[in-house]
């Protein structure tokens, strides 16, 4: 029997010949000629039995694992990922030894649902989470310092500021478990209905449908070299420190892409795809921002956000409504009583002087495709590293972003922070 990943593979390079001969006969125009249609019968017969194959792959995928008594139901998914501790499977490829606990639960149910093994091991984005906990222990010495050893505050370290991670915290669809490029039709227009006179003719209409929505595999990672008794410390501040570090670049590179990325390495950021509408604050007021909203409200878009940099929302939080009113255009965390986001990754328009940008939008409509969720590879052989007992760890992640509809943003690159 085929691999379940290499069946859903199969069916769903047949179903892009499908759409291959669908598009011809459209680009040009008119129906499918009888080889066409032929073709079209016969690759949907054989997608027909491949989905009888996948379906018994599953089967019987799903009755070896509860066989085995190792299938983690979904209700217990999400507590087993916030339970996978980073260091634990960084250590386990140092040893070369196989993952336990929540790790090794974690990785047995991904493999299952998405059919591919890892390279590394697969580790969740939870494990990667860094909100902070606040601590706060008060010690102070005043006299006989000379005797007073040091505390060594691990748990107090104090990292670099980042900038803040925001583009899947807005909503974003997050797509899983994916395998081949994914295609997703979309409409464009459909019937119409008219008014006529006693034994008048009704007109006929049909449906139409725009360019489908797509996504392919773009891979982000992370290469860096630990200490040998970095990783083997059982601190679990420690693991706090190796997971910032890791998840800082691979989260920057991720949400940097999906804002700005240029579509060839990286995903097609949003402040980059076509069809996104535009405004203008160059003096900003509250007309202005009515105009913003408008835009959405014309195209039936609803659950707006605003999306800004710090120089944007200063400009905006001393800008009164109207002259002498004591009333902003913004309070620093909303405006017009929609949500206002800022982080320093949304760039500024390069020129002379730089202007702000503004996103106004419904994230809902962004789509975020993962094929591999991160993927941990220890390597304790590369020669720099295993000449000081080192080893160098790899993380990748394998994703892609589009957008459903890009009417449903309007960008405004021209407010003055002069």
């Amino acid at each position: 029997m085929k691999k379940l990943h290499e069946i859903r593979e199969a069916k769903a390079a047949k179903v892009k010949l499908m759409r291959d001969v669908i598009a011809k006969a459209d680009t040009e125009k008119r129906s499918l000629s009888a080889d066409e249609q032929a073709t079209f019968n016969t690759l949907k017969t054989e997608i027909e039995g491949l989905e009888g194959e996948e379906q018994r792959a599953q089967f019987m995928t799903d009755l070896e694992r509860r066989m085995t008594g190792d299938r983690v139901t979904e209700t217990d998914f999400s507590n087993v990922e916030r339970r996978v501790v980073l260091l634990d499977v960084i250590r386990a490829g140092m040893e070369g030894r196989a993952l336990d606990g929540a790790a090794a639960e974690f990785a047995q149910e991904t493999e299952r649902r998405t059919g591919k093994k890892a390279q590394g091991f697969y580790v969740p984005m939870a494990a990667f989470d860094t909100r902070p906990v606040e601590q706060r222990d008060a010690q102070t010495t005043t006299t006989a310092a000379g005797i007073v050893p040091d505390d060594f505050r691990a748990d107090q370290f104090i990292g670099p500021l980042r900038n803040a991670l925001v583009m899947r915290s807005l909503g974003a669809r997050v797509l899983t478990g994916l395998r081949g490029d994914v295609v997703i039709p979309k409409y464009k227009s459909g019937m119409t209905a008219g008014w006529v006179a006693e034994n008048e003719s009704l007109s006929t209409s049909g449906m139409s449908f725009d360019d489908p929505v797509t996504l392919k595999p773009r891979h982000v990672g992370a290469l860096t070299e630990l200490s040998r008794q970095l990783i083997q410390q059982s601190s679990p501040d420690i693991n706090g420190l190796v997971r910032d570090d890791l998840s800082a670049v691979m989260g920057q590179a991720l949400d940097s892409a999906l804002l700005s990325g240029d579509g060839v390495k990286q995903p097609l950021g949003l402040l980059n795809m076509t069809g996104i509408q535009t405004a203008s604050l160059a003096t900003p007021d509250w007309e202005g921002v009515l105009r913003i909203i408008e835009k959405l409200d014309l195209v039936n878009v609803n659950g707006g956000r605003w999306l800004s940099n710090p120089s944007v929302k200063r400009v905006l939080a001393a800008t009164q409504k109207a002259a002498n009113t004591g009333i902003y255009l913004s309070d620093g965390t909303s405006m017009a009583g929609y949500p206002l986001v800022t982080t320093n990754q949304v760039p500024n328009k390069a020129g002379t002087p730089a202007t702000g940008r503004l996103l106004f939008g419904d994230f809902t409509q962004l789509i975020l495709g993962i094929w591999s969720e991160v993927d941990i590879l220890v390597n304790p052989y590369a020669q720099d590293a295993f000449s000081k007992g080192n080893v160098l760890v790899r993380a990748m992640m394998t994703c892609d972003q589009a957008v459903r509809h890009p009417e449903a943003f309007v960008s405004v690159d021209d407010v003055s922070i002069a």
